[in-house]
This record gives structure tokens, sequence and C-alpha cells, in this order.
């Protein structure tokens, strides 16, 4: 296994309308050196292709895999790990590493400056060291719609956009108005494009407005009230342009093991849209996870990197999906507990008594997740 600082990176890809505009203008200006030989060749002639060639084949598209990790803050006791951040999330580091794409919710503005939020008591911020250490942990894609992303306000989102352009870590549900918060990151793998999407379904009252991305208006991506079609939609369109579609979004009660009543439909509704996974925060404990046909819905993967830590919001894990063409066709989960901020996989006896804990709850939650694809 590489080291997470040099592990190769999945391939970004433009957009469907950029790619094709890059081509088009490619080929205009190739045009007129090519044409005579497509021509010859079309009118019965020469080959255009030198004698004894053959095109070059294409690779086959191959199954990857991109690992998920839950709640992320760089406050208290884990400020400190920021002045090294090349180790500042060891030693989960290397399990994140592994996967092709990593992706996780970063629940904090990235700014040292802002004005902080009215009404709240918990208010979170990193400097842009913390991207610098999510990079060095092996984290592609961090989505920033959660009830913290705002935190310092208008000037604190515009502090984080722009460190996350000036960082390797992608940062997805928030943006400069409703078309950016809307697009996903998309990035190319073993020959397969995937789309990963961040977006909210949970936000003060008194905020939410101010909170939501809009015509012209910065803010985050949201599936509140009439917001979720426009989530859904978004999904469709990218479900079209792309072999594989994530969400990650921060649903669920605090607190709360179970989903609210209404999120099976939301995961149903996004699963029926297009997505491939769909996959969650905010609960700051563990929450179900399972196949939903070949699609995979995970309720809520607890903290993660966070100063909370003791009894059930202690445990944690990274989960690991397989992708291929659309389905997700293989989930393994690695059972972590939180010491110092930071999780640490359990070994032996205490991982299997921990997965056998977290796989329970589907029953308990009276959820139809499975174990295996359908």
């Amino acid at each position: 296994m590489q080291p997470a600082h040099i592990r190769p990176r999945a391939r970004t890809i433009l957009p469907l309308g950029a790619a094709t505009l890059v081509l088009l203008l490619v080929a205009a200006c190739s045009s007129a050196d090519e044409e005579p030989e497509q021509l010859q060749g079309a009118a019965g002639g020469e080959p255009s292709s030198s004698p004894g060639s053959s095109p070059e084949p294409q690779a086959a598209a191959e199954p990857f895999t991109i690992a998920f990790g839950g709640d992320v803050m760089f406050e208290g006791v884990l400020r400190p790990r920021l002045d090294d951040p090349a180790t500042a999330l060891d030693p989960i580091s290397e399990h994140l590493s592994a996967a092709d794409l990593t992706m996780v919710n970063l629940e904090t503005a990235i700014t040292e400056g802002g004005t902080p939020a009215p009404g709240k008591e918990f208010l979170f911020r990193a400097p842009a060291s913390a991207l610098d250490a999510l990079s060095e942990a092996g984290v592609d894609v961090a989505t920033v719609a959660n009830n913290h992303g705002m935190d310092y306000g208008l000037d604190g989102l515009a502090d984080t956009l722009a460190n996350g352009e000036a960082s390797d870590v992608a940062l997805v549900g928030a943006g400069n108005d409703i078309g950016e918060a809307y697009t996903p990151h998309v990035a190319e793998v073993n020959g397969q494009t995937v789309a990963m999407f961040g977006a909210t379904d949970v936000l003060d009252d008194h905020l939410m407005a101010e909170w939501t991305a809009g015509e012209g208006k910065p803010g985050m991506a949201s599936t509140k009230g009439e917001m979720k079609q426009h989530m859904l939609d978004a999904v469709a369109e990218a479900a079209g342009q792309y072999d594989n579609v994530v969400v990650f979004l921060h649903w669920g009660l605090e607190g709360s093991h179970c989903p609210l009543p209404h999120a099976p439909t939301l995961a149903q509704e996004l699963v029926d849209a297009g997505a491939t996974a769909v996959v969650g925060g905010h609960a700051h404990v563990l929450s179900p996870g399972g196949f939903l046909g070949d699609s995979y819905v995970h309720y809520g993967l607890s903290n993660f990197v966070f100063y909370n830590f003791s009894g059930p919001t202690a445990e944690t894990g990274v989960l690991t999906l397989t992708f291929d063409q659309g389905s997700v066709t293989g989930a393994d989960w690695l059972p972590a507990q939180i010491q110092g901020g930071v999780p640490v996989p359990y070994e032996g006896a205490a991982a299997e008594t921990a997965t056998q804990t977290w796989t329970d709850m589907r029953n308990e939650c009276g959820l139809p997740l499975t174990d295996s694809p359908a």
C-alpha cells in the first residue's frame, strides 16, 4: 500500500457540457489537416490507417472503491493535530488511502474570519490546514452541506469555497449560487465515471432561508421542502451522464440510531432518481446501513474526527463500497472507536462484536436493508 501522500488520485473530469466543448474545439482546429485522409477513406480509396496498424483497444472498465467517513471537524483536542497535517488523521489514514476515492462530511467552515451565525450554541471553524490534513490522509472529496457549513456566515462560506479551490480536496454541497451548490464532483476511476453530491436535510429554521443556495445567492444544497425536487432532478441528470452517482446527506436525529420517519422514503426517491449510493451523517451515533436493491444506503456514519467521543458517540468506522457500472457490488465495514479525536480500528473479537452490533441496528430500526445486493 502506498503512503497517503503519494496515492495515485482518481482523474477529475470536466462536466459533460464543458468536455464536449473542448472536444469540438480540438476537432475544429485539426479538421483541416485530417480532411483529405478522411475523404480518401470514405471514397473507397486507401484506408486512413497505415498498413499493418490496428486501433488501440479500449481498456475495459473495472470496479472501483470509495471509502466513506462520518463527521469531521478540528475543534478542541483536534486543533493541535493540524500542526502536522501529514499525520493528523493517523492511524485511520492508511484505511482511507486504500480505497480509490474517499469522501467525508466536513462539519466545519474552513475560515479564520467571518461572522458567527446568530442563535447557534455550537460554532465550528478551522484553518485551511484542515484540508491539508484531509488530503494527506487520502480524502478526495468532502461535503460541506450540513448545519455547520455556514457557521461563520457568507464571508466564512466564501473563505471555505476559496480554500477548497486551492486544495486537493474537492468540496461539494455548497457554492456561489444554486447551480454550483448542486453540481457534483466528477471523477474517472478504472474507466468508469462517478458523480459525487453533497446536500443537507438538517437546517435550523431561522437559518434555512439564508443558508440555502438560490439563483445568484450563495449557500448550500438542501433536500428541505421544495429543494428536494431540485436535488432529485440533479441526481437524475447526473445518472444520465455518468456511470455512478453518490449522494452524501446530512440527515437524522442527534443521538438516535434510527433514521427519521421520512428518511427511508427520501432514500428510495434518490435511488429511483439514479443514486448508486446514499450515505450520511449528523446523528453523532452510528445508524444502520445496507443494500437497497443493487444500491446502498447508510443512514449515519457517526462522528469520525471529532472532539465528542465517549460511549455511543465514540463508535464509528469506515464504510468501503465497491462500484461497478451503476451498481454497488460489495460493502465492507471497518468498525473503529474514536480515541483522542480520531478513529482507531477495532481488532479481533472486538471488531466482530462491534460489527455485529452495527448490523443488528437494521432489524432494531425495522429497515428493509440487506447484506448483499438483490
